[in-house]
This record gives C-alpha cells, sequence and structure tokens, in this order.
C-alpha cells in the first residue's frame, strides 16, 4: 500500500495479489471503499455505506473486469450521490429493474406490427422489411442498446446486395418503429435515426409499356412460371387501369352485375369506388364464389366453426411473379419468359391510364376511373356533385377495352376510334 494524504491507498499489485483462504474476506481502503475477495480468486470492489440508519453494501464491478481506476471512478459518483440525499443502490435497483422491462428488438417489432395492423395499409410490408434486415441482427438485443451505426451497417449491406430502394425502406420503417418506442410507449428517449438521410436517391416512376410491350406482355404471359390466378390479376390490372391491391384482394361480393363495387375499407384513399366490367375483364374474373384469387396457402372451408373465408393471394406475389420471369440484372439466371424490359404491376396501372389519355379521355374522367383524389374531388362543389357519372365510366372502358383487343391481336379497329368529348359532340348533333 501506498499513503496518500494520510490515507492507505490500494495499488493495483496488491488487488492483483490478495487472496484468502475463508470462504471471503473483506478489505477495506477508507471511505467506504474496499474488495472483497473469495476464496475461489474473484475479487469485487464494493462500496459500503449507511443510509436511513440501515448498512448498504454496493458492488461496484470485478476487478479484471474493470480496473482499480475504474472502480474508483464509480465509487467516488456513488459518495456523491448519497451526498445529495440519493441511495445510489436503491437507484441502481431501479436501473436493474428498467432494463429487465426493457423488451427486446425481436419482441418490441413484434408489438410494433399490431400496432402498423390497425394504422397503416401497407403493415405486412413493414412486418416482411423489419423481420428479414433488423430482426437477425438485432433480434436478441434490448432496444435501447441499439446506435445510430447499427443501423447504417445494416443499410450498407441492404445495399450492397442490390436493394436501394429497400434500404431506403428500411429506414423509414425502422424510424417509425422508434417514433413509437418514444411516442406511445416511453421505452426510449432519443430517436438515433432523425435527421438520418435516405442512403439512395429515388426518382419516380415513370414506366409505361408501348403498344408492342402490352401485346408482349399479354401473350407471353401463357408460358410464365407463375399460377393462373396472378396471370388472370395482371392482365385485369391493365384492363380495369385499377390498383394491383385492389384487384388482387378482389372478392366475389364486391361485383353486382357490370360494375365492381371497390369498399372504402379497401381503397387506398378511403373512397368507395365503382369500376365498370367489360366482357374482357369477366372473363378474367371467372365465376369463383369468395376471393378471386384465393390464395392456396389459405384456402375457404366453410365446414369451420365459423366458417373461414380464406385470404386472396398478397400484392407482392404479384411483384414475384413479374421477377421470376424477368431478369432483372445482366447476372440473373432467371429465365425471360415475358421477353419485354422491366416493369411492375403498378405499371400496367401508369400503362392503362396513358391509354386512356391517347384516346382522348379527359384528366378529369382518368382520375374518376381510377379513384384519385383530384382538386376537384376536394372542393366544395364535389360536396354538391353527386353525380356517379356511370354513362361515362362505361363508355371509357369499352372504348379502352376495343383498342386493347386490338393491341392483343395485332389488328386494326374497324373505324375510327374517337374521344369521348367528339363522341357526345357527334350524337348531339345528330339530334337535332
Amino acid at each position: 500500500m501506498k499513503k496518500v494524504s494520510g490515507k492507505t491507498k490500494f495499488t493495483d499489485a496488491e488487488v492483483r495479489n490478495m487472496k484468502t483462504e475463508k470462504r471471503l474476506q473483506d478489505n477495506l481502503e477508507g471511505d467506504g471503499f474496499g474488495v472483497r475477495v473469495y476464496a475461489s480468486g474473484t475479487k469485487m470492489f464494493y462500496y459500503a455505506y449507511s443510509c436511513d440508519g440501515k448498512r448498504r453494501f454496493l458492488n461496484l464491478g470485478e476487478y479484471g473486469t474493470i480496473t482499480l481506476s475504474e472502480a474508483r471512478k464509480r465509487h467516488t459518483a456513488a459518495k456523491c450521490k448519497l451526498d445529495q440525499g440519493i441511495d445510489p443502490l436503491f437507484e441502481k435497483d431501479v436501473a436493474k429493474k428498467e432494463r429487465e422491462l426493457t423488451p427486446f428488438v425481436a419482441d418490441f417489432v413484434d408489438e410494433y406490427i399490431k400496432y402498423a395492423k390497425e394504422h397503416n395499409r401497407g403493415w405486412q410490408e413493414i412486418e416482411r422489411a423489419l423481420k428479414a434486415n433488423i430482426v437477425p441482427r438485432w433480434g436478441k438485443q434490448k432496444i435501447t442498446d441499439i446506435k445510430r451505426r447499427d443501423l447504417a451497417l445494416i443499410l450498407d449491406d441492404i445495399k450492397k446486395r442490390g436493394a436501394p430502394v429497400m434500404a431506403n425502406r428500411v429506414l423509414a420503417y425502422t424510424r417509425k418503429m422508434f417514433s413509437y418506442a418514444i411516442n406511445e410507449r416511453g421505452i426510449v428517449m432519443l430517436n438515433p435515426f432523425l435527421m438520418m438521410k435516405q442512403p439512395n436517391k429515388e426518382t419516380p416512376c415513370e414506366r409505361v409499356l408501348d403498344e408492342n410491350e402490352i401485346k408482349i406482355f399479354w401473350n407471353n404471359l401463357h408460358s410464365c412460371n407463375m399460377g393462373e390466378p396472378l396471370k388472370r390479376a395482371l392482365k385485369l390490372i391493365l384492363t380495369t387501369g385499377q390498383r394491383p391491391g385492389e384487384v388482387i384482394g378482389l372478392h366475389r361480393n364486391e361485383i353486382e352485375g357490370d360494375w365492381w363495387e371497390i369498399p372504402a375499407s379497401r381503397s387506398k384513399n378511403k373512397l368507395p369506388h365503382r369500376v365498370f366490367l367489360t366482357a374482357t375483364a369477366k372473363g378474367l374474373i371467372g365465376e369463383a364464389k369468395g376471393y378471386i384469387f384465393e390464395s392456396p396457402v389459405f384456402p375457404a372451408d366453410p365446414k369451420a366453426k365459423p366458417p373461414d373465408p380464406g385470404k386472396p393471394y398478397g400484392e407482392r406475389t404479384l411483384t414475384c411473379g413479374i421477377k421470376d420471369n424477368l431478369p432483372h440484372t445482366p447476372e440473373s439466371k432467371v429465365i425471360d419468359r415475358l421477353r419485354i424490359p422491366r416493369f411492375t404491376p403498378h405499371d400496367l396501372r401508369r400503362t392503362a391510364a396513358t391509354q386512356w389519355a391517347e384516346l382522348g379521355i379527359t384528366d378529369d374522367m382518368i382520375d374518376r376511373l381510377q379513384n384519385h383524389i383530384t382538386k376537384r374531388k376536394q372542393s366544395v362543389g364535389h360536396i354538391y356533385n353527386r353525380y356517379s357519372y356511370a354513362k361515362e365510366k362505361q363508355m371509357a372502358m369499352e372504348q379502352w377495352e376495343r383498342k386493347l383487343l386490338s393491341i392483343i391481336s395485332g389488328k386494326k379497329l374497324q373505324g375510327t376510334v374517337t374521344s369521348i368529348k367528339e363522341g357526345k359532340r357527334k350524337a348531339s348533333e345528330g339530334s337535332r
């Protein structure tokens, strides 16, 4: 030992050589700081003190895991708390309890997905992204242990595997999950991913199939490696111009005669929508009684109690169906069965809208056909104008059907194709 300010202080060599033949032995330096030595050779730093008339023993850490210098710092910090009237042992017990109650990332992801199911229509994509990219790396860590650097490394790996857009999505989903942990659950105090920039710049999707590509797509689908329901669903997106998620979830009870009634609960903008069904569209829908594109994994079971309605294919299945038949990179081993440049299910919807515009259908009518929230719909005039535009929708869809069939067959339309506006003008002149 060496003398410092009249007090005997432990040296590191002395602590290292401490031994005992007893079950344990305490070596006290002063101010409650000491070293407890066990017969096994383990040495533990501690702080012995009194608080509210009771003797306390605070474990400062094991020698070897922490140094003598670090133990002194912990002793000084604990002594300062005691001087302020704070019991350092009670504070440590509270912190330990909080630590025990803090969820692991894997468990919290499950909790967040339950919340997302009620507040986010795209919860399935969120679940898929988090469980594929976050849980395998962080699942066994406490959520409070996650740092900004941890996510940066994951995003780097996602970019390296050639999925830059997914890297952006994982950042967005993880950031939202931590905001939920702060605002709704009070588990963490700060979101480490605030102001974190997207790892990749995204450009708006503008892919539109030209008429030759439409013909190739339609006629090559039969040879693609995907289920027949998915082939029909892709064709129905192009035929009706509706959203892939709304098409794949189509149920027989949404069809009334020549009209498909999309309920507000399934519509992206929460507005009900009516779609006129041409003969081509009806042929693609077929005669199924439940979900038109029912998943073979979750078939309906009318004998179950209560009856199980089953589930449709997921929207992502459509995307995967295209990827399995269309190489996305020059190095891909996927057989090119579609034989046109890369596209997505949503590009078929955009293609339909573009073709409608070429037919002379007005932008306002295209918005009505695709259930977009337009400035007109947001205005006061829309509240008073409750006209359904059923005739105009039917005329537009039948006009598109004629052109689509001519594209697919390679045969020119008989006569000329006129716009709806021009057709109304001629009809008005003929009635005079």
